[in-house]
């Protein structure tokens, strides 16, 4: 996807420098680099994309295409680049992607506090599916299970 200034394309191993600190400033428990590696490298359901801003990595996203089904395994957008419509660009292009292959439902999970996110995966067709209880580690906070019928 591109616009005047903004470009998605496909994350690789090199982007991480730009990756980590959004991780680092958006999760409370970030995951690692090396777990980065990991999905970039030997995980053949994982697409990762990045977010070009301005000509910087502001956002990313991940996903898992198993078989019909595609589970969003983050989403972040830098907290200096938020406000912009980014994060929705990200998911709608992943939504795309998705889509492109054959996918039917995509799924993620979302804190039960996390009113923005929800919002936006509301915007773009998710409803509410249920309830993990204690999903987050940090502070056992539920998450709520989000669906999405592509």
């Amino acid at each position: 996807m591109v616009s005047n200034t903004m470009v998605i394309r496909s994350m690789d191993v090199d982007d991480l420098d730009a990756v980590m600190p959004i991780e680092v400033e958006c999760f409370s428990v970030p995951w690692t680099r090396e777990a980065y590696v990991q999905e970039l490298t030997n995980n053949r359901f994982a697409r990762y994309f990045v977010l070009e801003f301005e000509d910087k990595i502001v956002g990313y996203g991940g996903m898992w295409i198993v078989l019909d089904e595609v589970h969003i395994t983050n989403i972040a957008v830098s907290p200096a680049f938020q406000g912009k419509k980014l994060g929705e660009a990200i998911l709608a292009y992943m939504m795309d992607v998705a889509k492109s292959v054959k996918a039917m439902t995509m799924t993620l999970e979302v804190r039960v506090s996390n009113k923005p996110a929800q919002g936006l995966y509301r915007k773009l067709g998710f409803q509410d599916g249920g309830i993990r209880k204690q999903y987050y580690t940090d502070n056992q906070e539920d998450a709520l299970v989000m669906w999405v019928k592509l």
